[in-house]
């Protein structure tokens, strides 16, 4: 963007931010200036953008998510049971996935997040059936396609049925063969720097899925390679339960003898932590993903986010899985979110406010991204647009309230490193009809076996 004119985002219904009532200046992919009340840019030869229908957010940031299972939502066999014998059900088809209902899968489930407001997203992709040994490399390409800012995730699982895990042996790997994937993609795919666009983590599937001599090896490689370590924990009762049968100790105590608890890691759902494990996630400053729709489906549970933040552990959102979740919509996820841990601890300890943190600072710190999720000078310009213009909205007194209480869920405009992604609700040049066509095409064909 550097040949293009500062753009001022003039003038905003709302702005999630101090000091901009008048907008903000975006320049070369960062946010360089904000307009106070009364206040002019002092930029100069600014190109302008009217936003006196808009309400701005930083763009919002998804830390959990599984994008294959866009090609199982709302699985009959698959419903109304709990996480083992969900993930039991669900197994065999994701098994049938080949390249392109992989990438169908990645498209559509990148573009509901980006349409959500999304503008940095993770993938945990640990499913790999022979001949999609190249999954990581076939979401980069949609990334880049799409214009998202990613860290996706190289996941893995090597404990199958036969060793007593719960994967099948068809979609498990070997440990060698894991680590040298991994290794190969960190070194292809993985960029440093503010101006990232696409970064690697490393992430064994869950405790029941992985053997412990793949966690510790795994931690010493991304040591090496300094990428983040991402995995399941604490979902489910049954999960503390495998836990002590195999190994002896609790999900917390066995990550650490895996070299697992620091600041590298951030985990999913941490559902079932207790008080004295809080202190230790937050002493380590490993960081939780929340995922308000996910948990409540399967019957999991509710992460203690109140408890949680007050031992200094930091909270983040996720979707997850599209086949536990069945969408991939940030902004409801946000609302979700809102609502639960409203009804868990009341009006005092939660606000709207609240749930637009966790899902922009709080998941910016989950990704290990101190430049992304906040609307200030030298942040990145990485923001989500919303117009009030729909029935839900109509009576509204806050702009910001009413994304999060009115139930906002398409962005009328998206920018991603100072480059726009998303025009009036659309993603240019993605004929999203024929999308949902040829991904509902492959949905069948792999469920049908």
């Amino acid at each position: 963007m550097s040949d293009a004119k500062p753009i001022w985002i003039r003038d905003p219904l709302a702005i999630l931010a101090d000091g901009a009532e008048r907008g903000i200046v975006v320049r070369d992919r960062r946010i360089v200036e904000l307009v106070p009340a009364g206040g002019r840019p002092a930029t100069a030869d600014v190109a302008v953008f009217d936003a006196s229908e808009h309400v701005v957010l930083p763009g919002l940031i998804n830390t959990h998510h599984h994008f294959y299972q866009t090609l199982t939502r709302a699985l009959p066999a698959a419903m109304d049971r709990e996480l083992f014998p969900w993930l039991q059900a669900l197994y065999p088809v994701w098994a049938r996935m080949t390249p392109e209902s992989l990438e169908l899968g990645v498209t559509v489930a990148m573009s509901e997040l980006l349409l959500s407001g999304c503008t940095t997203t993770t993938d945990h992709h640990y499913v790999f059936p022979a001949g999609l040994e190249e999954s990581v490399d076939i979401e980069v390409g949609v990334a880049k396609r799409l214009g998202v800012r990613v860290l996706f995730t190289r996941g893995s699982m090597n404990l199958s049925q036969r060793d007593g895990g719960l994967p099948p042996d068809s979609v498990v790997q070997d440990e060698d063969t894991i680590l040298a994937d991994s290794a190969r993609v960190v070194a292809k795919h993985h960029q440093r720097g503010a101006d990232a666009m696409v970064q690697i983590a490393l992430a064994p599937c869950s405790p029941f899925s992985v053997t412990t001599s793949l966690m510790r090896a795994t931690a010493d490689l991304a040591d090496r390679l300094d990428v983040r370590l991402h995995t399941h924990l604490a979902e489910t009762e049954d999960e503390n339960k495998f836990c002590k049968q195999m190994y002896g100790c609790r999900p917390l105590d066995y990550l650490e003898q895996c070299g697992w608890l620091n600041a590298r890691t951030w985990l999913a759902h941490g559902i079932f932590f207790n008080a004295d494990e809080m202190k230790r996630l937050g002493k380590a400053k490993t960081t939780i993903s929340h995922c308000a729709c996910s948990n409540q489906i399967l019957a999991s549970g509710c992460c203690p986010v109140c408890e949680m933040e007050e031992a200094g552990v930091g909270i983040g959102i996720g979707v997850d899985g599209s086949a536990s979740n069945d969408g991939s919509n940030l902004m409801q996820e946000v609302r979700a979110a809102f609502l639960l841990q409203r009804a868990r601890y009341g009006v005092a300890k939660v606000g709207h406010k609240d749930a637009l943190r966790w899902a922009t600072k709080g998941s910016a710190a989950c990704v290990g991204r101190p430049e992304l999720g906040e609307i200030a000078i030298g942040k990145a310009a990485d923001l989500a647009l919303f117009k009030l213009d729909e029935l839900r909205f109509s009576g509204h007194g806050d702009p910001l309230a009413a994304l999060v209480l009115c139930g906002a869920h398409r962005a009328d405009r998206v920018m991603v490193a100072g480059q726009w992604a998303v025009i009036d609700g659309a993603i240019p040049g993605l004929d999203v009809p024929d999308l949902i066509r040829r991904h509902g095409s492959a949905a069948r064909a792999m469920q049908a076996g």
